[in-house]
């Protein structure tokens, strides 16, 4: 999550078939932040807001299952060889992967040698990098595989709101209303802009409003079998990257991409 803050899911009590238990071991596993090697008991406790003795518990099972490794002299756990092989699993089951890229490469290979491209699916109110190919250029966006974005505030993030079934993109909104209730005017506001552009472009934007200084324009491509959005994107330093050859150039390439990728124009 973007905030780092768990909250209880207020349905949570009426669904006989949640597992609160395995909600709380996840929720664990996600306090590790970038470039975050180590969290003690108590940072786990703060991060998740759940009691120390039920932190304590559930962090000895994640040792015990090897995603998490306990260091006996400092108290403080880090993430196990478990979590990998869950990472890479995911990655290496994603078909959409392989079929990208090729096709992410080009984008990259472009005239501007420092543009980054990534593919993103979304996670809750993040979307998550599940491929990048980094620019030519030593002075890059620090993206790599496992980034996330917000959903709602970012050109990738953008395209994956817009590629969504009404349904899906409906639980999106819900579900920031719950987590954040404070936002859902500037989460309309938007996702208005972002359909109108898609509208009239087939492509979202990002000019500095989700880093001051990056550029970026993304489109929705959609699984072969229609069962999952992803972000296609493509961007970098805003200094090196311009709004004139975003559109004037890489739009066309990008929108050509979408197609090539997805089960539907």
């Amino acid at each position: 999550m973007s905030d780092d803050v768990f909250r209880d899911d207020p349905d949570e009590s009426k669904d006989r078939n949640f597992i609160t238990a395995l909600a709380r071991g996840l929720d664990v596993l996600r306090c590790f932040r970038p470039g975050e090697a180590e969290l003690t008991n108590t940072d786990i406790a703060e991060r998740t807001g759940l009691p120390k003795p039920t932190v304590s518990r559930l962090t000895h099972t994640l040792c015990v299952l090897d995603y998490l490794v306990a260091d006996p002299n400092t108290g403080m756990y880090r993430l196990g060889a478990g979590v990998l092989q869950l990472g890479y699993g995911v990655l290496s089951s994603l078909e959409m992967n392989d079929r990208a890229l090729a096709v992410m490469r080009d984008l990259r290979d472009g005239p501007n040698s420092y543009i980054t491209c990534a593919l993103a699916e979304r996670h809750r109110l993040d979307v998550v990098y599940i491929a990048v190919q980094r620019s030519r250029e030593n002075v890059s966006l620090s993206m790599h595989v496992g980034s996330r974005l917000p959903l709602f505030f970012s050109a990738i993030g953008r395209a994956i709101l817009v590629g969504m079934s009404e349904e899906e993109r409906a639980d999106a909104f819900e579900m920031g209303r719950r987590e954040d209730p404070d936002e859902e005017d500037r989460r309309q506001s938007s996702y208005a802009r972002a359909a109108a552009e898609y509208e009239e472009h087939g492509y979202c934007t990002g000019y500095g409003d989700w880093r001051a200084d990056v550029n970026g324009i993304a489109v929705p491509v959609i699984s072969l079998n229609g069962a999952r959005v992803y972000g296609l994107n493509v961007g970098g330093p805003s200094f090196h990257v311009k709004k004139k050859q975003l559109e004037g150039y890489y739009a066309k390439e990008l929108l050509a991409a979408a197609r090539t990728l997805s089960s539907r124009p």
